[in-house]
């Protein structure tokens, strides 16, 4: 991996809730510290939500946090991408272990479970079927915090 982080990629499995939630929080954080140019984007592994708009419950997450919503539909991650990004972050182990599989391995070592940031190696559960869209935020709050002063770091 290079040493300057231009470009962050968050994956989940649809695209709609976890991914787009670590992605809004992470564009704003990053230009809270004047980071802006940092390119943020969010993807899936499956193909399940592909086109469809954040989740409602996502919106609502942030917009009680007053973090705004990134304009967003749900893409699919292809083997293409691995080169177009510095850091590819995994919101599970079954994402990281997709993204191993559709990427054919991670050689320049870009991937990492998003938690693995605050020193977890726990997944952050996906509030699809959890419900608990709080809970979720609290996780991708507390991870893309760490992430951003690990890019502040790396600056």
């Amino acid at each position: 991996m290079k040493n300057k982080i231009q470009s962050v990629l968050f994956v989940c499995l649809g695209n709609i809730c976890r991914s787009p939630m670590c992605e809004s929080i992470t564009a704003y954080l990053l230009k809270k510290n004047r980071l802006d140019n940092i390119k943020v984007d969010s993807m899936g592994t499956s193909m399940e939500e592909y086109g469809n708009p954040v989740h409602s419950g996502t919106k609502r997450a942030l917009y009680e946090h007053g973090i705004p919503c990134i304009p967003h539909t749900a893409t699919q991650i292809r083997k293409s991408d691995y080169d177009k990004y510095d850091l590819i972050i995994g919101l599970d182990q079954s994402n990281v272990r997709n993204l191993y599989r559709i990427f054919g391995g991670d050689k320049d070592n870009k991937v990492f479970l998003l938690m693995t940031f605050v020193s977890e190696n726990r997944d952050v559960a996906d509030p699809w079927w959890t419900g608990d869209f709080e809970k979720t935020f609290e996780d991708c709050y507390r991870g893309c915090s760490a992430l951003v002063e690990y890019i502040k770091s790396r600056s």
